[in-house]
């Protein structure tokens, strides 16, 4: 049975649940569908305990289906020992319900917006886009692509549909937050989905090529170079925030240029904006969540 947040004893542990996401790649085991339930497959009500091995995700469908006896137990549990996100190495596509004609992306606190019927770019980095909408058929559909710091790919969103990988060290998707750590207490992105016109990115990092722009709730700092951005609003233009290079020249509410890439003192640059703002992030930039 899945867990309800009514009754505290049938409440499975947060340190359960973690382990029963990352054995199961962040999804449910049978379709990799990342909006998903906790499941006993041995029945709470014959054994009153949380193990972790015992516990699997299910999606909304299939869930009602294992409870309902249209999935037989047998097939839970052989779908358990080979999750469909761990075979796939990534999870199964969720299409997000974004549409519209006015869009608003906040980063840091800092909100960039577009109601021109074309594209967007909120962020950019050496030409690449890291967050924006694409505007087709008389709407503005959401497209992210989210790196680690070798650039691979960990999270992408392509007009509405997002798929993220399994290889984080866990990835959490509750309601319309989604937080993916790289490691323990150690925020990578948190944001949230607020369709379907608006999103927002409260924590973490964003990284492409060597630039990193480091995210809290009350600014945003691109470390390589100290440069700080807070409750910033902008309107207007094809592009938000442009960092690093980008040969169209293209307007944009901010641009820039010609930042370092290597021998970034990362730590000195989070403790200088810690001592500006009294924001803190920990010694190595992570978040303590």
């Amino acid at each position: 049975m899945a867990e309800t947040s009514e009754d505290p004893v049938r409440k499975i542990p947060s340190p359960i649940r973690r382990a029963v996401r990352q054995r199961c790649g962040f999804g449910c085991v049978v379709c990799g569908l990342p909006l998903y339930e906790y499941e006993h497959m041995m029945e709470w009500a014959e054994v009153h305990r949380h193990v972790a091995e015992e516990i699997t995700l299910l999606c909304d469908q299939h869930h009602r289906e294992k409870s309902s006896g249209l999935l037989p137990i047998d097939a839970v549990r052989k779908a358990n020992a080979d999750p469909f996100n761990r075979r796939a190495g990534v999870s199964a596509p969720y299409s997000l319900h974004y549409s519209g004609q006015q869009v608003s992306v906040d980063i840091g606190s800092n909100t960039m917006t577009a109601s021109t019927a074309s594209d967007f770019v909120a962020l950019l980095i050496d030409g690449m886009p890291i967050v924006g909408f694409r505007f087709e058929d008389g709407h503005y559909l959401l497209n992210v692509a989210l790196f680690d710091v070798t650039n691979e790919c960990v999270m992408q969103i392509v007009d509405n549909e997002l798929v993220y990988s399994a290889g984080p060290w866990d990835v959490e998707f509750v309601g319309t937050r989604l937080i993916i750590r790289a490691a323990a207490r150690q925020i990578f992105i948190d944001l949230t989905f607020e369709p379907p016109s608006a999103f927002r990115l409260t924590r973490g990092r964003l990284l492409f090529n060597g630039v990193e722009l480091f995210i809290a709730p009350t600014y945003a700092l691109i470390v390589n170079n100290t440069t700080l951005l807070q409750r910033n609003g902008v309107g207007g233009f094809p592009i938000g925030l442009n960092v690093g290079e980008d040969t169209r020249n293209l307007p944009c509410g901010f641009r820039i240029a010609g930042v370092p890439r290597y021998e970034v003192d990362r730590v000195a640059a989070l403790k200088w904006a810690r001592e500006q703002l009294g924001a803190d992030p920990t010694p190595d930039g992570s978040t303590s969540d």
